[in-house]
């Protein structure tokens, strides 16, 4: 297949046997019909049935191609390897638990096609009625409060695993471990727009969650400080090219 799709959907998934074939064949009935589209699954070297469900299906569904870490590297390399693999300007990103609903890729398009962005644009997913247990929506509020007042994300929700990005500008943002949770604040980094769309949340229907709570707030706080970093570092160029004929009148 060349590089003529439309949209490439990277799905980073680690020991998620319970739910990656149904995952697979939602995206492919969202999107066939209405756009060239192509699935990349990057295996974070999962140690259950992930890898032989997921060659079972690359002979089923055309879209479907697969890239498999040698060994575990997290879900921000996850994505790393589907964008690097990409053969579609846009990437968008969906979590591999089910949890997110494959159809609203679409309405992530939608609003990027009516976006007048100044700068690279990323459409979030905002998760309008979260279908996880109270803790969890609990750590996710604070979480998001305290992102976003540190580093004026503009994202209610930057913990959603639906977004939608140019692959260009994706691919020269800095890229570290858990880096994927602070996209909203790295694009905007990089001078691009952010939006938030409303979308659906599912119970998880297999498996488990890899994160836990003390877990992912150490690691957050960590990464926190260290965009913030990034954002005082950065540094702002504006130039304009010198036509010749000026340069030779000023002699």
């Amino acid at each position: 297949m060349a590089r003529t799709c439309a949209v490439t959907v990277v799905i980073p998934v680690h020991n998620e046997a319970a739910n990656i074939a149904d995952l697979v064949n939602e995206t492919t009935t969202a999107l066939r019909g209405k756009m060239e589209f192509e699935i990349i699954v990057a295996d974070d070297a999962s140690d259950d049935a992930t890898a032989s469900i997921l060659a079972g299906l690359t002979a089923e569904v055309p879209e479907l191609r697969v890239v498999r870490h040698t060994r575990q590297s997290g879900q921000s390399a996850g994505v790393l390897s589907g964008a690097r693999a990409a053969r579609a300007p846009w990437i968008a990103t969906i979590d591999g638990d089910g949890q997110n609903d494959p159809a609203d890729i679409l309405k992530l398009i939608a609003r990027r096609d009516v976006e007048t962005a100044k700068g690279p644009l990323l459409v979030a997913g905002r998760r309008a009625n979260r279908q996880d247990n109270g803790r969890k929506k609990v750590q996710s509020r604070i979480a998001n409060a305290v992102r976003a007042r540190l580093l004026g994300d503009r994202t209610p929700d930057a913990g959603c695993g639906l977004k939608l990005f140019p692959r260009d500008a994706f691919l020269l943002l800095p890229h570290f471990d858990h880096f994927h949770r602070f996209l909203p604040a790295l694009f905007i980094w990089l001078g691009g727009d952010v939006v938030s769309e409303d979308v659906g949340h599912r119970p998880r229907q297999g498996g488990r969650s890899h994160y836990g709570m003390w877990g992912r707030l150490a690691v957050g706080i960590v990464d926190l400080f260290g965009v913030m970093w990034l954002q005082r570092r950065r540094v702002v160029i504006e130039a304009r090219e010198q036509s010749a004929e000026k340069e030779l009148d000023g002699r």
